[in-house]
């Protein structure tokens, strides 16, 4: 645990001794908790705070937590009291974890995760029991499809957003015919969805998909095959370490410079200095840059890396706009969380003045923003320019509005 996690650790109130519920506790509906607007607001974080992901729990919560403290440090004019459980990126214990902030610490608002198998226990416990859910990053289509819910709200993106915005950028530079390769599970299909729609829909052809198991990184035959193909360009998702390993055997392997590779943004998020020169020319679409060269941008980069003595990621900017979300929506009626018609509504017409650029919400519960093209130069991602204005997820399935 690094010292940012350590004071958030000491800062933030701890589970009470009351009897952890499990998951296979009967029910999980709640009778309506009624308190007076006077008392505190009991805002919940189920976040990873140990294991890969640890350092996105921690981002995640410096954002949101950056946002409420600009406005007053309330909700809504009420003060909030903070709980916190680590869900391990586990999503056998998804239900069980948010259970502990619904029933035991019966929080008002639930901000989680980032792990999509575990954002789906949660997704089950907000729905039955009604607790507003805020979503910083699990990017699962359910949550904002089939299984959307009035009561949760994503602030992030879909898994096929970013990949939504490939399509087009690669037809105009004459990439007309592509191979797609990814791990073989949930994200990385959901992140092909959205590169299939957009690169036929601007008359590109898919010659090839390749997979292999999660989290495999053996590259080397599927990138030899790669190579006898001949494709324009390849396109992929991979994230996080093997998303590393996976360029640096793809310059190995004598392709880098020669067939033009693409991929989601978290191909080339956080990874760059471990990729090393192999991330060099990489292609990438995302909802956020770090180099964005707006005054909001830069307002936000230096103002928080002055309080939390940390560069800003993209995990960041969710977080800090998941807090904007609630500051607008609880400020909309004052706190009242009774008040729920009012509250959904605000929330669903807020319209976020984010780093990444203004946003607003789909009638699904998920953002509608810009998705950015870049290029990776000299160890940063370059945006080249704006791939996709205002993209909305299909919200496909999903019987809100």
């Amino acid at each position: 645990m690094n010292a940012v996690s350590r004071g958030l650790s000491r800062r933030l109130m701890l589970s009470r001794s009351a009897a952890v519920v499990g998951a296979s506790s009967a029910g999980l509906l709640l009778p309506e908790i009624v308190r007076a607007q006077g008392s505190k607001l009991r805002v919940g974080f189920m976040l990873p705070y140990t294991g890969t992901f640890a350092q996105l729990g921690v981002a995640i919560e410096n954002g949101v937590r950056m946002a409420i403290a600009e406005k007053g440090g309330k909700l809504g004019g009420r003060e909030i009291e903070w709980f916190k459980v680590d869900d391990e990126s586990e999503p056998s214990k998804g239900v069980e974890n948010a259970q502990k902030l619904v029933q035991r610490d019966k929080v008002d608002v639930l901000i989680g995760t980032v792990h999509s198998g575990v954002q789906m226990g949660i997704q089950r416990v907000a729905r039955e029991s009604g607790v507003l859910n805020i979503i910083p990053n699990a990017g699962v289509l359910a949550a904002t499809r089939g299984l959307c819910a009035p009561n949760v709200f994503r602030t992030s993106f879909s898994n096929s957003q970013p990949t939504m915005g490939l399509g087009k950028p690669m037809m105009d530079k004459g990439l007309k015919k592509a191979v797609w390769i990814t791990w073989k599970y949930a994200a990385g299909d959901e992140a092909f969805e959205g590169f299939k729609e957009s690169y036929t829909k601007a008359g590109g052809t898919i010659i090839k998909e390749l997979g292999l198991p999660f989290p495999n990184v053996e590259f080397q035959a599927l990138l030899t095959e790669i190579a006898s193909l001949k494709p324009d360009a390849v396109a992929c998702f991979f994230a996080g370490a093997g998303a590393a390993k996976f360029m640096k055997d793809y310059a190995a392997a004598g392709l880098q410079g020669k067939i033009p590779l693409y991929g989601s943004g978290f191909l080339t998020e956080g990874v760059l200095q471990a990729a090393g020169p192999a991330a060099e020319g990489v292609y990438s679409a995302l909802h956020y840059a770090d180099s964005l060269d707006t005054p909001r941008n830069k307002q936000f980069r230096t103002a928080y890396a002055g309080q939390f003595k940390l560069q800003p990621d993209v995990y960041a900017v969710q977080g800090y706009d998941s807090g904007q979300l609630l500051v607008q929506g609880l400020g909309a009626v004052g706190g009242d969380m009774s008040n729920k018609a009012a509250l959904y509504k605000a929330l669903e017409t807020a319209v976020i003045d984010s780093p990444r650029g203004k946003w607003t919400m789909s009638k699904a519960h998920n953002p509608v923003q810009d998705i950015y093209l870049r290029v990776v130069e000299k160890g940063d991602n370059k945006v080249v320019g704006v791939a996709a204005k205002a993209l909305a997820d299909s919200g496909a399935g999903c019987k809100l509005g």
